[in-house]
């Protein structure tokens, strides 16, 4: 899955890989970052720009899900951050309700 890239927040290098773009019809995805560092971040609510622990993440997505069931929910992981945080990430947001968790990437250089 691939969507635009936000011109704010958290610096994430994207990995690459071969996708599709969102249907044009989906609601505005939510966008769980995570730097380099392993750090959670979440593109709504306040303090957009601070890491989250992982509590506050899981009500946050819950609460985006409650208001707006169909929201995208995508991950957008550093390159460099280890894979298995980024699974981490991806099951504290099905632990939120979220059935299918997307991940952002970028399109491979040819």
């Amino acid at each position: 899955i691939t969507a635009p890239l936000l011109t704010q927040g958290v610096n994430v290098d994207l990995p690459q890989a071969d996708s599709a773009p969102l249907p044009a019809e989906a609601d505005d995805p939510v966008v769980v970052s995570i730097n380099r560092e392993g750090e959670l971040f979440i593109d709504v609510g306040e303090g957009k720009n601070e890491p989250l622990d992982e509590e506050t993440l899981v009500t946050r997505v819950a609460a985006v899900i409650k208001y707006k069931p169909k929201t995208p929910i995508l991950v957008r992981g550093d390159r460099n951050v280890d894979y298995g945080r980024v699974v981490q990430a991806m099951v504290l947001i099905q632990a939120a309700g979220v059935p299918n968790v997307g991940l952002i990437t970028e399109t491979p250089e040819n």
